[in-house]
């Protein structure tokens, strides 16, 4: 089955799989490509009801509340932080590197699963749209019996990648699926359980990535990382002329 197609039957499982009373599916439908001036203006406006605080607040709750244009602009308006960095260092580099033979295993204990959540909950302090953290989270609660706990941040993840599939289809620059954080790319595309085999980057301001079935080629998809690019060099002008 085309990668693209896998993708969209995984997004109409992710819709189903949310609360109907949360959003209807002319919502759903409306989200669309972000209007990344728009959500500029509403992240940074303490007034706003959109404003980046106000939304990280609301987030970080152990509650099913957000609405779909709430997670869009939550997710989007993390490009507009003082604090954004779309190559921000690793968090507790010490921590990552006692992790990794942990991660390799195919069976955990409760410790390793903890330290799996410690660390979870660290970067997700620094980087709430970690999507990799939050599947981690995700994982050591529902190893640990918390399913509510599991189901809620399940439904966060969920809108979160929503989001990013409502941004376009991947197919080509026009229509590029837009993220706030290279990595959310080989996330994004880890879904369909393919494997990227290259990648390469358009010097319009774009990622294309190569993936595909294993034994199979691969199909190139196209990530829209200009505003991304855009706030780093605002934040690195010395980065920009190399």
């Amino acid at each position: 089955m085309n990668l693209r197609l896998i993708l969209l039957s995984i997004l109409a499982t992710l819709i189903l799989a949310v609360s109907p009373c949360a959003f209807g599916a002319d919502k759903r439908s409306a989200l669309g490509k972000p209007d990344l001036e728009k959500i500029a203006r509403e992240s940074t406006d303490p007034d706003s009801p959109l404003n980046y605080g106000r939304l990280l607040q609301e987030f970080l709750r152990n509650d099913t509340t957000m609405t779909p244009e709430e997670f869009q602009a939550f997710y989007y308006g993390t490009l507009f932080q003082e604090d954004y960095d779309p190559y921000r260092p690793a968090v507790n580099p010490r921590l990552l590197e006692e992790l990794k033979p942990i991660y390799a295993k195919t069976k955990r204990t409760r410790a390793d699963r903890q330290k799996m959540l410690d660390y979870a909950m660290q970067v997700i302090e620094d980087n709430p749209v970690d999507l990799r953290q939050l599947t981690n989270r995700i994982y050591v609660y529902e190893q640990n019996g918390k399913y509510d706990l599991a189901r809620i941040w399940q439904y966060k993840l969920n809108h979160l990648l929503l989001v990013i599939a409502a941004s376009g289809t991947g197919a080509d620059k026009e229509n590029a699926w837009t993220v706030v954080y290279p990595q959310h790319e080989y996330d994004f595309l880890n879904l369909s359980g393919t494997t990227v085999t290259d990648s390469h980057f358009d010097p319009a301001g774009y990622d294309v990535i190569v993936a595909g079935k294993k034994g199979a080629s691969g199909t190139e998809h196209f990530f829209d990382i200009r505003e991304l690019l855009h706030q780093y060099f605002l934040k690195h002008p010395k980065e920009a002329g190399k």
